[in-house]
């Protein structure tokens, strides 16, 4: 998802994301360390989701 359609979701919608996001992540860990990853770059990419939706949230939280 890219950073301008976070931009434009509400801090509650965002927190909703944040928790899925967080939830993938650690599902693909543990397929990861059990060795039943389909596809590793997934990894990375939620990551790095997670992560804009973090500076997104913090953006949000010093703008009010």
């Amino acid at each position: 998802m890219k950073a301008s359609a976070m931009r434009e979701m509400t801090l509650e919608e965002l927190q909703d994301k944040e928790n899925e996001l967080a939830q993938q992540l650690f599902v693909l860990r543990l397929q990861k360390v059990t060795g039943q990853v389909e596809n590793p770059s997934k990894i990375q990419e939620a990551r790095r989701d997670l992560a804009r939706v973090l500076t997104i949230v913090r953006e949000k939280d010093l703008a009010s």
